[in-house]
C-alpha cells in the first residue's frame, strides 16, 4: 500500500497523491481515504497539485472517497487538478460531482 502525505488545513484533513494515480496507486488511495473516514475525519480534501496523470482508477478512488465522506456525514473535495486531470474529470461528467478548488486551504471556505 502506498501511503500519501497528510496535513491538516483547518477543520480538513488534506491528503496529497504524487505522481500517477493509475491502477498501481488508487487502492492505497482509497484504503486512505477509507481509514480516514473511518478514523473520524469527515472534511477531506484530495490535494491533486502534484499528480501528474489520473485513469479510470484513479477517479474510482476519488469517488469511493466521496462516497465514504457523504456516508459519514461530510465531504471529499479536490483541489489544483492538472489540465490533464481537468480534462479526465469533464470527459467523464465527473467534474460535476467533484468540483475542483484552487487549492486545499480554500476548499472547504464558506462552509
Amino acid at each position: 500500500m502506498t501511503a500519501y502525505d497528510i496535513r491538516e488545513v483547518g477543520t480538513a484533513v488534506v491528503v496529497q497523491p504524487t505522481g500517477r494515480l493509475n491502477m498501481v496507486a488508487a487502492p492505497g488511495l482509497r484504503d486512505q481515504l477509507r481509514d480516514l473516514v473511518d478514523g473520524g475525519s469527515r472534511r477531506v480534501v484530495v490535494d491533486l497539485s502534484a499528480t501528474e496523470f489520473i485513469d479510470s482508477s484513479g477517479l474510482g478512488a476519488l469517488i469511493s472517497g466521496l462516497k465514504a465522506a457523504r456516508q459519514a456525514g461530510g465531504d471529499l473535495r479536490i483541489a489544483a487538478p492538472n489540465t490533464q486531470v481537468r480534462s479526465v474529470l469533464k470527459l467523464t461528467r465527473l467534474d460535476r460531482v467533484l468540483t475542483a478548488y484552487e487549492s486545499a486551504n480554500t476548499a472547504f471556505d464558506g462552509d
